[in-house]
């Protein structure tokens, strides 16, 4: 009659029948004998083992690894305590990272955009831009990171660099009003010279249209990214277009549709 019965072991060390049942099948905790009266009867050892299970298995240790680990003698269960910590580490930076997105989906840029195009978004709207050109942007720059990501950086800095002067930024809200124009309207041709020989006397602002296009292996990528959000047979498509034109005949490579 020594001993306690399987439910108050369970109870005692906090954890369920269930519980208890499952290291017995694991061979954590060997299984008592059972008594005159057909009960498995827990006494003090058994008792002790069952804490150390639940205890390493609270601490993280996986189950598989709990028996060599008790089995061990005082160096090697040192040592892979440690190895147990290091995991753990790993899985708590894990952890703070995921929660760290969650809360950043409470703002769509942030989960989708570093925070330096999140500034740079604002940006736009403080310069003068719609809402719906800020939206095609997002849209644009969130594509644009993930088709390209090493050259993503280096686009944003020259964005950086073009919103500091007021030409470009003149231009580019210009560019923004036309597409409400009707695709014949002569100021679209007229736009789309002024911007090509903007680019053409500011280099630096022309790494807009071909920094990316420099890290794309194919010009596939080239017009996911140029022309996202393009409707066909609008005043945005006909002036893209006449840009990217004037440019390859200024010599700049500017993929073509069905090119490689």
């Amino acid at each position: 009659m020594n001993g306690v019965t399987i439910g108050q072991a369970a109870a005692f060390v906090g954890v369920t029948v269930k519980t208890v049942r499952h290291y017995h099948k694991l061979g954590l905790v060997k299984e008592p004998e059972r008594d005159g009266s057909g009960y498995r009867r827990y006494g003090s050892a058994e008792l002790l083992r069952l804490v150390q299970v639940r205890t390493l298995a609270t601490a993280g240790v996986p189950l598989t690894e709990i028996g060599p680990l008790l089995e061990a003698d005082g160096s090697l269960f040192a040592t892979a305590l440690a190895d147990v910590d290091r995991q753990l580490t790993e899985r708590i930076e894990e952890l703070v990272a995921r929660r760290d997105l969650l809360r950043r989906l409470a703002d769509g840029d942030r989960a989708l955009l570093p925070d330096r195009a999140v500034a740079l978004l604002q940006r736009l709207s403080h310069l003068g831009f719609g809402a719906e050109q800020v939206a095609a942007t997002r849209e644009g720059w969130v594509l644009a990171r993930a088709l390209v990501p090493e050259g993503f950086d280096d686009f944003l800095a020259h964005v950086e660099h073009a919103l500091d002067d007021p030409a470009f930024v003149a231009l580019s809200r210009r560019a923004s009003e036309a597409a409400a124009w009707e695709p014949d309207d002569p100021r679209v041709a007229e736009l789309a010279t002024a911007m090509a020989e903007h680019f053409l006397a500011n280099p630096a602002h022309l790494k807009i249209v071909t920094g990316l296009q420099a890290r794309t292996d194919t010009a596939a990528r080239y017009h996911l990214l140029a022309h996202h959000g393009e409707q066909q047979g609008t005043a945005t498509e006909h002036g893209i277009a006449l840009v990217e034109a004037k440019l390859r005949a200024a010599g700049i490579h500017i993929p073509r549709p069905g090119t490689h």
